[in-house]
């Protein structure tokens, strides 16, 4: 699966026709791909009125030769085109997973039979998927430490867990992976870091949710689902999707409720996640989400306001009680959360009497109203000279690098423009709604 990584004008009209003038290229009669169709329709999938897509802004997709009509079935897969961990353990791989000494988690394993599968090439049944499977992803598990230290200060730190992550998830089983040998076609190291890293991107990022019971040969839930030719539909943040895995027609299905016209690029969503969360998880930013907004971190708030002698007792309390994650600005201004929480950071300590009541939303005086928003206006104007900084060294890096890095530092310069873009509608929303005049300079330090 996939998505856009291209920043997009303001208004979704504008934008539906840039898309209807995107230019296509039919991917169905390359070798891949027919294969793939042919592979399918050998486990059951019925012939599609989709067709596998190069699009110029969003890569690999899939568009629709006739029109799809509100709540018509967009794609129904049997359950025999799926990759699940009930095909791994019933694979040549399952004895060895069954008989080792701990529970494997269900990721780890389907981890494992994609780099096995792929090691036999040709000869493996699942052979014309994994052939059609991207090379290298664009997940932060993938990403050089210059692509990091570019990111967004919340982002680096979860990116930089991503790929620890994966690092452990490989250290801590190569002694499993060793058992593996005598499955293996020759004795060669297969299991390497880069092969799990590329297996563990493949199924995060592509894999469908379907709950599966709980199975005493596994660790933790069991909800993965590999769906080829499925996972070639991209998201989009305002398109809406009912899908699901039916018990009755044993199928993974996905019927549309809006519809799409014919010869247009069919899309599903993944959820209503901003940019962040999608890079992260997915390797991509959309265009024009309104899901997206600009976090403002703890180490931030304690910078921006280090003059106060009280914070830290502040910053305590609103740590109890669960106020210092999620707080956030947008285009249309600060979030609820930041607003309350810079309510109570703007109450000395004698009236702490009344911290508890700023959190449960109490109105305060305009003078500290003020002082909220003149500290929110200080806290974007930070943002966005970090935003800058890291938008320059983004444009250095890429005067030498070459790919894949050159397609990870465009995500993140993605990610880092559309997160300019937020810090400049949020100036403007403050500087229209709430101030009559700019803060003077001591808000801006």
């Amino acid at each position: 699966m996939g998505g856009h990584s291209r920043r997009v004008g303001r208004a979704a009209r504008k934008r539906r026709q840039k898309q209807e003038n995107m230019h296509s290229v039919s991917l169905s009669p390359q070798q891949q791909y027919v294969r793939l169709i042919k592979f399918l329709h050998q486990r059951g999938f019925p012939s599609s009125p989709l067709q596998p897509t190069l699009f110029s802004d969003t890569g690999r997709g899939l568009k629709t030769l006739q029109t799809i009509q509100p709540g018509e079935m967009i794609i129904s897969l049997p359950e025999s085109c799926l990759i699940t961990t009930s095909t791994v353990l019933d694979s040549y791989l399952g004895p060895y997973i069954k008989s080792w000494s701990r529970r494997l988690s269900p990721l780890l394993v389907l981890c494992v039979f994609l780099v096995c599968e792929r090691h036999r090439g040709e000869a493996s049944d699942w052979f014309p998927y994994i052939d059609v499977l991207p090379c290298t992803y664009t997940c932060p598990a993938y990403f050089s430490d210059d692509v990091i230290d570019v990111l967004p200060a919340d982002v680096r730190r979860q990116a930089m867990d991503q790929r620890e992550a994966v690092l452990q998830l490989h250290s801590s089983n190569e002694d499993f992976f060793r058992s593996l040998q005598p499955a293996l076609s020759q004795p060669t190291d297969v299991l390497t870091y880069e092969a799990l890293r590329w297996a563990w991107c493949s199924v995060n990022t592509r894999s469908v949710f379907m709950s599966r019971p709980p199975n005493h040969f596994l660790s933790g839930q069991d909800n993965y689902a590999l769906a080829p030719f499925l996972d070639l539909l991209n998201h989009r943040p305002d398109v809406q999707v009912k899908a699901s895995f039916n018990s009755q027609s044993r199928c993974y299905e996905v019927r549309s409720v809006d519809g799409t016209k014919r010869y247009q690029q069919v899309f599903i969503n993944y959820g209503s996640h901003d940019n962040q969360r999608l890079l992260l998880e997915y390797g991509f930013v959309t265009m024009d989400n309104p899901h997206s907004v600009v976090y403002v971190e703890k180490d931030l708030l304690c910078d921006v306001l280090k003059g106060d002698k009280s914070l830290d007792q502040k910053m305590k309390f609103l740590r109890e009680h669960d106020f210092l994650q999620n707080l956030t600005v947008s285009r249309e201004g600060p979030s609820w959360r930041l607003m309350t929480a810079l309510r109570l950071l703007s109450l000395p300590q004698t009236l702490y009497h009344l911290w508890k009541a700023a959190l449960l939303g109490q109105a305060l005086c305009e003078n500290l109203e003020q002082w909220g928003v003149e500290t929110v206006m200080a806290l974007c104007w930070r943002l966005q000279r970090e935003s800058q900084t890291a938008l320059e060294k983004i444009t250095h890096l890429l005067q030498q690098c070459e790919q894949p890095i050159r397609d990870q530092l465009e995500m993140v310069r993605s990610l880092r423009q559309e997160e300019s873009w937020i810090l400049e509608g949020c100036f403007k929303t403050l500087e229209d709604n709430f101030l009559s005049s700019r803060p003077n300079d001591g808000a801006m330090r």
